[in-house]
């Protein structure tokens, strides 16, 4: 081991190390350890002297027992220079493929208002800053967040709003989980999805059901219309949950009052799966009876990323409050009798009662939460709804370009999704609009589906009408309101009224105030925060750039592998590398927190087990030091 921390003096080396120098010798380091591991030499000297060691190999002897210990050094190469490192980061960038993105399924092209580009996304006063466990130093957090949950509620039509959770997939899953909790139904009871659910969505929600002992059953709900035909619906079995989709994977905008009304009548909740900006059109489930809306923030400033991080959301009705999965921001007044902002409500029993914990979600994402908020309101109410309309209206247009070229579309009521009968040419229409650019999805031989957003472009429409062998449209003409009928949000049915996002329209007054919440705020950029975490704090600006890049961070994650090498490669490298460090044969990236990778790591030993005939072998045993969400995560698989 060496207790080298700061790169050889130039003097005492008889080659210089260029940032083309591959492998680095075990002395040599490159500036970014000297950087970005903080104790100089004396420095170390000082803290072994008090610790009552010579060196930093005899304080590991006596703090790392041998049985544990390597001794075999790691097979990764450092890179000489942060440089180097940026150029191999670009060599990757450069192997993705970036074209137009019309896929849709939960993913869109959005614009990054730079003005929180610059000042939220790339600024270290936000991504450095710690957990806001301690309110007096997260005011300026707080408030954001509390911005992000006001425009949740106020566009869900639901009262109650997380400070965010980790993407929809795992959003659904926890109100599944709240759902079942909150049901007097029997407790063999199944859960009831409508077969329009977003795929990925219905993935996660099948794998978190199953250990819970919840079988999920997918079905054609558009005809429910009383609680007999939801119980056939369900196979003739009782229901505690219904989730459906608004609007539906296929683009289509169905009414769910008959099923919130039948679900209700029996005792079971609804969940909607709902589209944010969708909702500055549509009715708010709210208001026809859904007990939790969950959903992504993505489509609010933030790009796809190849899937991710993004921002999910979770709001409820009134009475499921102490069900609430993750952080709810609340308002109260400090000693002076001020208005402060704190973390009012966690369930996170594991605190105290870990047994009883109902979730294992303990943070939220709140770079990304803080974005979206940032994005409502950078447009406002007004900004919003003229972006939805502008999206709707390009949907609109395309659709009668296909139509009038003699095409069908197999919806009639949608937003910015269409899906398009085209038999037995759906690979022919695939090809064609990718020799334009365009990435379109085959739902199946006969089947394609788009999406429009607010990046489409005329010549976008043009050239996907093309594809389909369609003259396209000569303009997009603007459209006042959607002809959803009851479905239409009415004027009454307002959001986003707050003045915070009705007062910061021009753009020294947006990072003005952006500047105000962060003066209020204590994070790298102040000082030293002294806490372990898995938080972003230790990031390195190098590491942080590449996630501004559209060769990262505009890849839609169903675009086709030949178009993402260069990410793939990149998640090669990377799990390549924890295997050297971590001694596993293998290892999945897929959990985005450390909650969820405790729940794949526990969901894969029972499979294990279960593979070996023992399925009697369902007791976890957690010390009593461990981590908080330790509990919480093996009470799922229970």
């Amino acid at each position: 081991m060496s207790t080298q921390t700061t790169p050889t003096p130039a003097g005492r080396t008889t080659t210089v190390t260029t940032d083309d120098a591959r492998p680095l010798g075990p002395d040599t380091l490159s500036d970014f350890v000297s950087r970005h591991v903080g104790p100089r030499p004396e420095e170390i000297e000082h803290m072994l002297e008090v610790l009552g060691h010579d060196s930093l190999e005899a304080l590991v002897d006596a703090a790392v027992p041998p049985a544990i210990r390597s001794a075999d050094p790691l097979s990764i190469q450092a890179a000489p220079s942060e440089q180097a490192v940026i150029a191999e980061l670009r060599e990757l960038a450069s192997r993705n493929r970036v074209l137009t993105s019309m896929i849709g399924l939960g993913y869109y092209g959005t614009q990054t208002p730079p003005v929180v580009k610059r000042n939220i996304l790339e600024n270290p006063a936000w991504y450095t800053a710690y957990t806001p466990y301690q309110p007096e130093i997260s005011q300026g957090r707080l408030e954001a967040l509390l911005n992000f949950q006001t425009m949740v509620s106020d566009l869900t039509g639901l009262p109650v709003a997380g400070a965010s959770l980790l993407d929809e997939g795992t959003a659904a899953a926890e109100a599944v989980a709240l759902m079942r909790r909150n049901s007097k139904v029997a407790q063999d009871a199944v859960l009831l999805v409508d077969e329009h659910l977003l795929p990925q969505t219905l993935g996660v929600l099948t794998t978190r059901a199953t250990p819970l002992g919840i079988e999920v059953v997918p079905a054609d709900l558009e005809q429910v219309t009383d609680a007999t035909a939801l119980r056939a619906a369900a196979g003739d079995r009782d229901v505690f949950g219904v989730v459906v989709q608004y609007p539906g994977a296929d683009g289509q905008v169905r009414d769910w009052r008959a099923v919130a009304e039948a679900a209700h009548e029996v005792g079971a909740l609804v969940t909607v799966a709902a589209d944010l900006l969708a909702l500055t059109l549509m009715t708010p489930p709210g208001e026809w009876g859904a007990d939790v809306a969950v959903g992504t923030t993505q489509r609010f400033g933030v790009p796809m990323g190849f899937g991710g991080p993004h921002a999910g959301y979770l709001s409820i009705r009134s009475g499921l409050e102490r069900s609430l999965p993750g952080r709810l921001v609340g308002v109260s007044r400090d000693a002076d009798g001020d208005p402060a902002y704190r973390l009012a409500l966690q369930t996170r029993e594991q605190h105290i009662r870990r047994e009883k914990a109902t979730s294992n979600i303990t943070t939220a994402q709140v770079l990304l939460a803080v974005m979206a908020g940032m994005y409502a309101v950078w447009h406002g109410p007004e900004g919003l709804r003229r972006i939805a309309l502008e999206t709707h209206a390009k949907a609109r247009a395309l659709a009668g370009a296909l139509t009038a070229g003699g095409l069908t579309l197999k919806v009639d009521r949608y937003f910015d999704t269409l899906t398009v009968a085209v038999p037995g040419r759906a690979d022919e229409v695939l090809a064609a609009a990718l020799k334009q650019g365009i990435n379109l999805w085959r739902v199946d031989e006969d089947t394609i589906l788009l999406s429009t957003d607010e990046m489409t472009t005329l010549a976008d429409l043009q050239a996907v009408a093309g594809a389909f062998g369609v003259e396209g449209p000569s303009a997009v003409d603007a459209v006042p309101a959607p002809d959803w009928d009851a479905l239409v949000r009415t004027e009454e049915q307002v959001y986003l009224t707050h003045p915070v996002f009705n007062t910061y329209r021009s753009e020294t007054a947006m990072l003005r105030y952006i500047r105000s919440l962060a003066d209020k705020d204590f994070a790298l950029d102040r000082g030293m925060i002294p806490l372990g975490s898995c938080t972003m704090k230790l990031n390195a600006t190098t590491e942080m750039e590449p996630i501004t890049w559209p060769e990262f961070g505009a890849l839609h994650p169903f675009a086709p592998a030949d178009q993402a090498e260069g990410t793939h490669e990149l998640v090669r490298q990377l799990s390549a590398w924890l295997c050297e460090i971590t001694g596993y044969d293998e290892v999945s990236l897929q959990p985005n927190a450390g909650s969820q990778g405790e729940f794949a790591g526990l969901l894969a030993i029972r499979k294990y087990h279960e593979a070996q005939g023992d399925h009697q072998r369902t007791v976890c045993l957690i010390p009593s030091s461990a981590h908080g969400t330790n509990a919480a995560s093996a009470s799922w698989p229970a």
